[in-house]
């Protein structure tokens, strides 16, 4: 199990925040432990931290369609999204 930081701005954190989405889509991916966070300074920018089994799978998961679908359902900004491995 590796442990990412995903940083990322999205439209509206508070629904972000409050979305159902992250564990429908990454709970397949065999994801845990999934934590939000929220920059106070800029509410826009925002984290999750994942222990996740398989890094190339999340990846490709994320780019697929039902990824894009996630991302924008959410309010996803994709082109903001940077990962993050634990070193």
């Amino acid at each position: 199990m590796t442990t990412l930081l995903v940083t990322h701005s999205v439209k509206d954190p508070d629904f972000w925040l409050a979305s159902e989405k992250r564990a429908e889509f990454f709970g397949p991916l065999g994801v845990t432990n999934i934590r939000t966070f929220i920059n106070p300074q800029d509410r826009s920018k925002v984290g999750v931290i994942l222990d996740v089994p398989d890094i190339e799978k999340l990846k490709a998961a994320l780019a697929s369609p039902s990824g894009i679908a996630a991302m924008n359902y959410d309010g996803v900004l994709p082109e903001t999204v940077v990962i993050h491995i634990e070193s």
